[in-house]
């Protein structure tokens, strides 16, 4: 809808309600008076779905600095990937990542829980930092720019090259230590997820049946409070439901999930429940959107459990066996899946992603929600949205959805820079 048609309508609404009001007693009208404001606020904006045309897709697309926070090619290039050659095994490389017209990228310094065993979760930590750095950055300095703010983005994107930033997957990495994290600040880390899969010694995870911690201990709450001083944002994916709230209600600076979706669409607990998304929002945070398909779709969610809990038996002895070598347990672990049996064929959609979206959108406004595509750390992404070259379709989809090109300015990146900027505002006060 129009700015002039939405003007139109909501002056139709307010001649509607004052003639309801002439026609009620002083209470009534007064008690409408104090109501219809907050009803009619709470109220999404009407989306009429509508075709669009290739050039509109392109022009939109290219308006947009398109940031997406959680990408994890990073456990290739490690390994010895070439970012910038094609590649068919992996969702990330640079030619489609130029020709997807990707503006950011966060890169995960993602540290398996494995590496807690003989402290070598720095080691590893620093490993995957100097990936970025040097695999990626230094190694294609014409088509990659290290960003460590919200500024360095936008200088990044009008010098045509992609902002490459880092963000630490996995609280253990900092080894209980306030001077290990600021050591990672100082490497160019600008957001810690504070647990993964795995609790810690100070948060717990949404993927760990026990809680050693209930949420958020002493000293996890001195974590949050040293990275709002540092300026490094406290991401909440990955963690449980009490360690969300803990840390909402620690930090003075906005937070985010960096690559979760809607438990209220696929009830996994790596979602946020409505409850949350609000909470999030109210102090100026970003649900990033991840496009795992289990976590946009219900019945692949089911399906992916019961293949899970055929898997499980066997995942658990590989762990124990690979409990050194994460490499080597990320391909026993495809073997294992072969002789299970191949994973559901059924696949989340683009519709499915624009669902999620529009439900973040319905709950706490546009403002609210971005893009974490967790690329090349899921096994299954959605149809027409499964690599790095695929983000116009996103783009199109939204338009036909209703949304304007403001709106997707706004999902795609500038939500994400505003909760930046609001971190490196929060860190210069308590300085």
């Amino acid at each position: 809808m129009n700015e002039e048609a939405v003007k139109w309508a909501a002056s139709a609404e307010l001649r509607f309600c004052r003639g309801i009001l002439r026609q009620m007693n002083a209470l009534a009208r007064i008690l409408l008076c104090l109501v219809l404001p907050v009803v009619l606020g709470a109220q999404t904006p009407r989306r009429h779905k509508r075709t669009v045309t290739d050039a509109e897709v392109k022009r939109v697309h290219a308006s947009a600095i398109l940031i997406d926070t959680h990408n994890d090619i990073t456990s290739a290039t490690v390994a010895g990937l070439d970012i910038g050659q094609p590649n068919t095994d992996n969702m990330t490389d640079l030619p489609r990542m130029k020709a997807g017209g990707m503006g950011a990228q966060f890169f995960a310094v993602y540290v398996a829980a494995s590496y807690e065993n003989g402290n070598h979760s720095a080691n590893r930590t620093l490993q995957m930092i100097d990936t970025v750095r040097h695999d990626i950055i230094e190694k294609y300095p014409n088509d990659f720019a290290l960003a460590t703010t919200a500024d360095d983005i936008r200088r990044a994107h009008r010098q045509h090259k992609i902002a490459a930033l880092l963000g630490i997957e996995g609280g253990h990495a900092i080894e209980d230590s306030l001077r290990l994290l600021r050591r990672y600040y100082d490497e160019g880390v600008r957001y810690m997820t504070l647990t993964h899969a795995n609790s810690n010694h100070w948060a717990d995870s949404s993927g760990d049946e026990n809680k050693p911690n209930n949420g958020l201990s002493a000293f996890g709450k001195e974590v949050v409070r040293e990275m709002n001083r540092l300026g490094m944002i406290v991401d909440i994916s990955h963690v449980s439901d009490k360690t969300f709230w803990d840390a909402l209600e620690v930090s003075k600076a906005p937070i985010f999930a960096s690559h979760s979706s809607c438990r209220a669409i696929a009830p996994v607990p790596r979602n946020l429940t409505d409850e949350m998304i609000q909470a999030l929002a109210k102090k100026g945070g970003v649900v990033q959107i991840n496009f795992s398909c289990d976590f946009l779709n219900a019945d692949v969610a089911k399906a992916e459990a019961d293949f899970g809990a055929r898997l499980r038996p066997i995942r658990d002895q590989l762990i124990a066996q690979y409990a050194n070598n994460p490499d080597g347990l990320r391909a026993a672990m495809r073997e294992a899946r072969r002789q299970v049996g191949a994973p559901p064929e059924q696949r989340a959609t683009l519709a499915d992603v624009v669902r999620n979206i529009n439900h973040v959108v319905e709950l706490a406004g546009v403002d609210a929600v971005g893009l974490g595509s967790d690329f090349d750390g899921i096994s299954c992404a959605p149809e027409g949205l499964d690599s790095v070259d695929k983000w116009p379709n996103l783009t199109r989809a939204l338009l036909e959805e209703g949304y304007t090109a403001a709106e997707i300015r706004k999902i795609y990146g500038e939500n994400t820079l505003r909760l930046m900027a609001a971190v490196e505002r929060t860190a210069q006060e308590l300085r």
